[in-house]
Formats: C-alpha cells, structure tokens, sequence
C-alpha cells in the first residue's frame, strides 16, 4: 500500500515539535498542500489526517491546506507516561497554529475536533479568521458508539497491556473487520467504504503502539465531563456553551441530515447560539461527514471561503 502520506502531500509527512499542554516537548505529524491563507483540516475522536482524504486536493488549489494528527493520534507521538487533562487539545492546536502560521487561519474540524476549534477561538480568538465545523459534540450527554463507552470504562492500565502486547497487531484481520462494519453504519451509502480505506484508518492501532491508549484516555476524559456535567458540577464542556456568544467570526455550521451520534438539531440549537454562522443540514450522510458528502462539504467550504481565495 503505497503511503498516503505522499500520495496526499508534495512533502509527505512533516513533523513540528510543540511544547504540549504540560509543557513537554511533542512531535506533531502534519502534512500541507497549495499556497494561501492556511486553512487546518481537524479530525475527531480516534481518527487523524486521513479522514480528510477526499477534501486536500479540492481545496488546495485555493489554499495552504494543513492536516495534522492531534497529539495521540495517527502518527503524531504517543507519550504514556504523563496523563492529560481536560483542554489540553485547545492549548496544543493553539501552538500548532502558532508554529506553522504567521497570520491568522481557517479551521475546519469535525466532531471532537470541532469542539476543540471552537475553544481555540473562544480562547485564542487572534489564531483563527473564520471556522467551519461539521457534527460537533457540543450538546453531546453521552458517548455515541459502545466502544467508546467500553474503552472509556476499562481500566487505563489494561488497555495499555493491550497496546504494548500488541494485541491489534497479532489480530490484525480482525481489528480491520470491527472497524469496517462500524465505520460503515456510520455512512449513508456503506459500500463506498473501500479497503483501503479501512487499511489507513486501522493503520494506528495496528502499526503505532499508544494509538489505543491515548484514544480510550481521551474517551475518559470525556465521560468525566459528560458525568459532571450531568451532576450540575463544572466541566469543560458546559465552559465552551457559555462562552459560544463571544465568536464573533463567521461560522460555517455543517451537519449530516442521518447522524446517528450527534442529531442534527443540536446543529440549530448551535446557529442560535453563535451570532454570526451559518447552518447547512446535508441529506444523505452519516456522522462521517467529510467523506460520506464530501463533494457537497467541499462545496461549501468553498462557497464559505471565497472571498479569501
């Protein structure tokens, strides 16, 4: 399988060593395409870069496109022996963006991802011009998918046995069919998943040992926040909804019409929240918004961005 790495990018994978939000140094693993205002392309929970596949190069034309692995993710490095605290993503992005770019950027994020982009603009509101984000968890009062909670209540120290067994690797095949079924309940048309794509989007948990432990530690952070918040205690989470009147940057709201993990009316309970966004419910797609309508999101970040191409 040749790597996508540099079948997607002129450079391949690049890396940029950041201080983290505990201030350790971290490499970051990024590529970049095209010339122009930067525009970061953000992935959620438990995927990386690849997710974007179907949107470098349309947009890359147009843009200095960037993708990059969150600390923890895909090829991004994996520290296990410090644990992370609620946030830690929006001080890493932050630092991302100020290593790579000189003047303001465009985010466009998904899920996860996209909660994260809309903290970096509440909390550094001079990184990021405009902001695109595509099935957020902002109104989430759960974990979506059985995994996720499954991971979230195991036990840290067991599933890091698991990675450094490598337990994924020595049942690969199997692994690859989990992730293929349920990857593919997440699409409105199944099929178009293909097996190569399933081989990249496995490729971390297979190939990369710390992938599974870093995933399931960021699961249970979330359902920490997720259970405070339900008790009325502070949380994370609750922080960024009260803040959402304070982006006054334009907005591009994006949901999947058949998300099954975030349903598309808390997308306009999120428009009337954020003063100046628009919202765009797309028919036909899942939760896996950026590959499932990829021609029609293309589409609209296009239409969003042209006055800055």
């Amino acid at each position: 399988m040749s790597d996508w790495w540099y079948k997607t990018f002129p450079e391949g994978r690049k890396n940029v060593i950041i201080q983290d939000a505990n201030d350790y140094p971290v490499q970051i693993a990024y590529g970049e395409a095209g010339t122009g205002v930067p525009v970061f392309l953000l992935h959620g929970v438990g995927s990386w870069s690849y997710n974007w596949r179907c949107s470098v190069k349309p947009l890359s034309p147009y843009f200095r496109v960037i993708c990059c692995d969150a600390k923890g993710y895909g090829f991004s490095e994996k520290p296990l022996s410090r644990r992370e605290q609620p946030g830690h993503q929006v001080v890493e992005l932050a630092r991302v963006i100020e290593s790579l770019c000189d003047e303001p950027v465009v985010i466009v994020a998904e899920s996860l991802g996209a909660l994260t982009a809309i903290a970096v603009t509440q909390t550094y509101p001079h990184l990021v011009s405009r902001l695109v984000v595509v099935n957020v968890p902002i109104f989430a009062n759960r974990l979506p998918h059985w995994g996720m909670s499954l991971l979230a209540k195991t036990p840290l120290e067991v599933i890091h046995a698991v990675d450094t067994l490598r337990l994924p690797y020595l049942f690969a095949p199997l692994v690859r069919e989990i992730m293929a079924i349920e990857r593919r309940n997440l699409l409105h048309d199944p099929k178009s998943l293909t097996a190569e794509d399933i081989y990249w989007i496995t490729y971390p948990y297979i190939e990369l040992p710390g992938t599974l432990t870093k995933v399931a530690e960021e699961l249970q952070i979330a359902i920490r926040e997720i259970e405070k918040y339900q008790a009325g205690k502070p949380n994370w989470l609750q922080t960024i909804q009260s803040r959402l009147s304070s982006i006054k940057i334009p907005v591009l709201i994006l949901w999947g019409e058949n998300d099954t993990w975030f349903p598309h009316y808390h997308g306009l309970k999120l428009h009337q929240c954020l003063p100046n966004s628009d919202l765009h419910i797309l028919p036909r797609c899942g939760h896996d918004t950026s590959f499932d309508a990829s021609e029609l999101v293309n589409q609209k970040i296009l239409s969003f961005l042209q006055d800055l191409a």
